[in-house]
Order: C-alpha cells, then structure tokens, then sequence
C-alpha cells in the first residue's frame, strides 16, 4: 500500500508538471541534433580573452578553441583537456543571434568533475557592449565549482551588487555529479526563480528595480562553457583529472 501511494505521488507530480509545461510556448529550442553546431545561433569565443579580458576576467587558466566540443546522438559535449602546459575548453554564445526577454528556460546537462573545474550555463544583457559589466546584467542558471562537490550555484549580478556574488543561493545536492539534472529559471517582470530538477531552489525579486536592481527588463542573449581555475573555480587543479567533460543535452525557451 505504501509502495502504492510513492507511486501515485510521483505519477500526480509528473503529471502536474506535464500540465504546467503544456500551458507554455515553446520558442527556441537546441537539441544539438546536427554533425556540427549551427552557427546561425552559435559564436565561439576563442583564446585567453587578451588583451582586453585577459583570463576572462576571473584568472581563468583555459584556453578556449573551437575544437574542444563533439556532437553526437543530440548531445553536445565540451572537452575539458590539459594539454601540455595549457588547459583548452569550449565556450560557444548566442549573442546577436538568439537572445530572449522573460520565460520559462531550461538546459538538461552532466557535470564535469575534480578540483579545478568550473562549467556554466548563464545570460548577460545584450546591452553589455553599450553600458559594460555588471551594468547589463548576469543570469546564471548554472554554476559548478569541482571544489565544492554536491553543491549547486544560483546567482545574479547587477551594479547594484558591484558584480559580486551576493544575490546568489548555494544549494546542496547530493550526488548532482551522477547522471544528467535539469537547470531551469522562470523569468517574469516581478522576478526570477531558479530550479534544480524542476525544485525552487531561490527566487530573486528586489522591491525596487531600478537599473542599478534590476538590469533584467531586456533580452538577454546564452553562454556555455567550462573553464578551469581562476578566482572562483580555482586557485588549486587537480591536473589528474583531466580529460573531463561538460555534457548539455538540450536548451529550451518558453513563453
């Protein structure tokens, strides 16, 4: 009887869930289903970020190629290798091709592992070459540091915040390196909720949005990559780890 109840439970929570998906729009989704990626959404951004955000502005050690990723059987894969002296990575954007205002947006992935590591899934403004970082925003959707394991991150940045991590949530799952999870966030004017696996994990919405709070009332435009090191995902790198990957199943775009 109790095995009976679990079952209609999660069967009720799953169909809850279709019903809500269902009320939504599907506007842009990535399967990743080709031979390569479609650069009719995609950018690679390439190299140390030099000279004019040298390390990414984080310190960062990766060098970014675009050769550091596979497609097959609709998955995306970033490569996160130690070559050498160099670690080389992927880090592709949609920016000046896919770029979304508000909705419901979700990316299903499996984390890269081991000290050092650092894979992303996040926004920033499109506005960002016009008034600079932190003023256009962040979203980060996802946020993975290999030294803090079974620990998810959250966040958003603003000029209110001066860029720093403090509307942020840190949440802890146990064993969120096994197997692929879903990051979500529900964007509205009134605020953004972050979700693990369809769970809230933290809802951002200040009283008063200015532009200094609340930098989020524009398109903002997606950025995956892993890096290695640097002032959040290092200083220390456990260079056995290596090769690692970054796996994203899909990323979708409701209304």
């Amino acid at each position: 009887m109790i095995q009976l109840r679990v079952k209609l439970f999660v069967l009720g929570f799953v169909a809850t869930f279709i019903s809500h998906s269902q009320e939504r729009k599907l506007l842009w989704e990535e399967n990743f289903d080709g031979p390569i990626l479609n650069e009719k959404s995609w950018n690679f951004e390439r190299g140390d970020g030099c000279p004019n955000l040298c390390g990414w502005g984080n310190a960062e050690k990766q060098i970014y190629t675009n050769k550091n990723h596979h497609l097959k059987d609709g998955y995306l894969t970033i490569n996160i290798l130690k070559e050498g002296a160099n670690y080389t990575s992927t880090r592709i954007t949609t920016k000046g091709k896919r770029q979304f205002k508000y909705g419901y947006i979700e990316t299903r992935a499996k984390l890269p592992v081991g000290k050092g590591i650092w894979p992303a899934f996040w926004m920033l403004g499109k506005n960002i070459k016009k008034v600079g970082w932190p003023t256009c925003g962040e979203i980060d959707i996802l946020e993975y540091v290999g030294k803090e394991p079974h620990t998810i991150y959250t966040s958003l940045h603003t000029k209110a915040s001066h860029g720093n991590t403090i509307n942020s949530k840190k949440t802890k799952i146990k064993n969120i390196e096994e197997g692929f999870h879903i990051y979500a966030i529900d964007w509205t004017k009134e605020k953004i909720a972050f979700y693990v696996d369809h769970k809230l994990v933290y809802t951002f919405q200040p009283k008063e949005k200015t532009k200094e709070t609340w930098p989020f009332k524009q398109p903002f435009y997606f950025i995956l990559n892993a890096a290695v090191g640097g002032n959040f995902g290092g200083p220390e790198i456990d260079d056995t780890i290596f090769p690692q990957e970054f796996v994203i199943d899909y990323i979708k775009v409701y209304k």
